[in-house]
């Protein structure tokens, strides 16, 4: 359990500022993060990298010199919003493009995609590392699809030390791929981890065995098996990794591995000493030559209580960037003051500078805001019959994301409007907003649905009724394209489509775009009440399988209601929203 806290919602707020004030030579506090203390040299592409809270040394550990730029810190093993990613980023950006890195998980890929979209945006060049090395997560033919967990700290190193030796961005990411192409994982647990402020473990392993697969976000392995000698557990890790060891030649591989035996929050150095001779034994058996190996905690779950091992089949330029130098506070190649100019400034949301923008666009700003709060209004009008939908398959907490993401995308283009925003930047920051204070898949979803759409407007022209019909079908693009889901899946996804398509077809034969929403929201709920005759596969209810019969998909009814909201709200005030084309 965790001892020392003050509010349990407040634990890795708090733990981050102690951190920031325990190391002030290295880093400082941004929005949802850190940074380092001294600016980005110019032109040099800013590595950033993130997660969940719970895993220190991983992610804010890791800021300096040869590594990281920065790093966003999410809740307790919730990733960080879009708009805490997009914060660090800028605040670490000086011209050389930006790579986001982060472990292969859902909630990850689509915060981070939401961000790298803003940025991209604004004529930022980014790219992103999806970490993948846990063989337990998928199949060794779609590697890059598994989940990342202490490989993390290889591919991040790999990437920072490319960085520090002068790689652009193009060969930042290129020696990032081929890090994490060379990265193995695997691990077990003895006990679960307990979140702050619970009283009980989030799982407990049977006396006398072991879970097989973890991952570190709490989850308990894939099968169980006998608890085994330090010996055992050494050989079942290493057996494991190699059994994806490549061929000695051909691609550079001549038997030099780097190793990380890592910790997950309860196993103690001395015990990983132990199974670290035994790994050191077995690979010298084998011929193989370990070079500057790390045992320790890495990539940490709080206080769960088990391991990992991590083997990298290196190469000349792997192994050279593995030996780099690097400073940061939890990890260190040799010791060295940073050095740069004095940081003085982070990004800080909702102090970006608003654009001038022309009386047609302001006044196009002011019924975005109405239809703003109309989502709003209808959100919450259905929060409870969301939440019950919810509750059948998943976790019961959409009407509160719909509710609480509306409420800020309201709150934020009001604010944004009131400053002399024209249309697009009252939508950029509804959707920043929309994706932070909803959180999880649907947050960043609809906030990205957000930002594509105000990608669409601009601050000097009026919103036309073509534009209004390019931006919904922007933002519903975006949606596919972050959220990777297809029709069938039981998600937004299934209403989402059908009203795109029938939108199309009705407004190119009209011309009248509230009679176009409106007729393709129709299509919309249609197409959402026939969720209830699949089941879900994706996201968490799809591990309820059938369970999910029979109730439409959460995400599809609401946006089926949000989007006839809106055609009400334009057949009932056109002018309001959009000039006559």
């Amino acid at each position: 359990m965790t001892y020392l806290l003050n509010d349990p919602a407040d634990f890795a707020v708090d733990a981050l500022r102690g951190y920031a004030a325990a190391h002030p030579d290295h880093v400082m506090l941004a929005h949802g993060g850190v940074v380092r203390s001294t600016d980005t040299p110019k032109n040099q592409p800013a590595l950033v990298i993130g997660g969940g809270s719970g895993h220190y040394p991983a992610f804010a550990g890791w800021v300096g010199p040869g590594l990281a730029h920065g790093a966003p810190c999410g809740n307790i093993f919730s990733s960080p919003s879009a708009s805490q990613v997009y914060s660090v980023a800028r605040s670490a950006e000086n011209g050389g493009g930006v790579i986001l890195g982060f472990g292969n998980y859902a909630g990850d890929v689509l915060h981070f995609g939401q961000a790298a979209e803003k940025l991209r945006a604004e004529g930022v060049d980014v790219r992103i590392i999806r970490v993948s090395d846990d063989i337990a997560s998928g199949p060794a033919e779609s590697h890059r699809d598994r989940r990342g967990i202490a490989g993390d700290l290889v591919v991040f190193k790999i990437a920072g030390a490319a960085i520090a030796a002068g790689a652009n961005l193009d060969e930042a990411e290129r020696v990032a791929w081929k890090a994490n192409d060379a990265t193995r994982s695997f691990g077990v647990a003895f006990d679960g981890c307990t979140l702050p402020g619970a009283g009980e473990a989030l799982f407990h392993v049977p006396d006398g065995e072991m879970a097989v697969g973890l991952g570190i976000h709490g989850e308990p392995g894939i099968r169980e098996v006998p608890m085994g000698t330090a010996a055992e557990v050494a050989d079942l890790l290493l057996d494991g990794v190699l059994e994806e060891e490549p061929e000695q030649s051909g691609g550079g591989y001549g038997g030099r591995v780097a190793v990380v035996l890592n910790g997950l929050g309860t196993v103690k150095y001395e015990e990983l000493f132990v199974v670290y001779a035994r790994v050191a034994e077995r690979l010298a058996e084998k011929g193989l030559t370990v070079v500057a190996p790390e045992v320790g905690e890495h990539v940490t779950s709080l206080n769960m209580a088990g391991l990992s091992l991590s083997v990298v089949f290196l190469d000349d330029e792997l192994e050279e960037l593995w030996l780099a130098p690097a400073d940061t506070p939890a990890f260190r190649r040799t010791a060295g003051a940073p050095s740069g100019t004095p940081r003085t400034t982070v990004h800080t949301p909702g102090e970006d500078r608003i654009p001038e923008a022309s009386t047609e666009s302001r006044n196009s700003a002011a019924g975005i805001v109405q239809v703003l709060e109309l989502l709003r209004d209808t959100a919450a009008e259905h929060e409870e019959h969301f939440g019950r939908m919810d509750a059948v398959a998943g976790d019961g907490d959409h009407g509160q994301g719909m509710a609480y993401g509306t409420r800020g995308a309201a709150a934020a283009g009001s604010n944004a409007a009131a400053k002399g925003a024209g249309a697009r930047t009252v939508l950029l920051h509804a959707g920043d907003a929309w994706a932070e204070e909803a959180g999880g898949t649907s947050g960043a979803l609809w906030g990205a649905a957000l930002t594509a759409a105000g990608g669409v407007f601009d601050d000097e022209q009026a919103v036309t009724a073509p534009a209004i019909v390019a931006a919904l079908t922007a933002g519903i693009d975006a949606v596919v394209r972050l959220g990777g889901a297809e029709p069938g899946d039981k998600t937004m996804v299934d209403a989402a489509l059908p009203f795109r398509d029938a939108l199309a077809e009705e407004f190119d034969s009209t011309a009248d775009v509230a009679g176009a929403v409106k007729k393709a929201a129709a299509v919309a709920r249609e197409a959402a009440e026939a969720t209830a005759d699949i089941t879900s596969r994706r996201g968490r209810s799809r591990i309820l399988g059938e369970k999910s019969l029979g109730t439409p998909d959460p995400g599809a009814y609401s946006f089926s209601v949000l989007m006839d909201a809106l055609g009400t709200f334009l057949a009932s005030s056109p002018d309001s929203a959009a000039e006559k084309p």
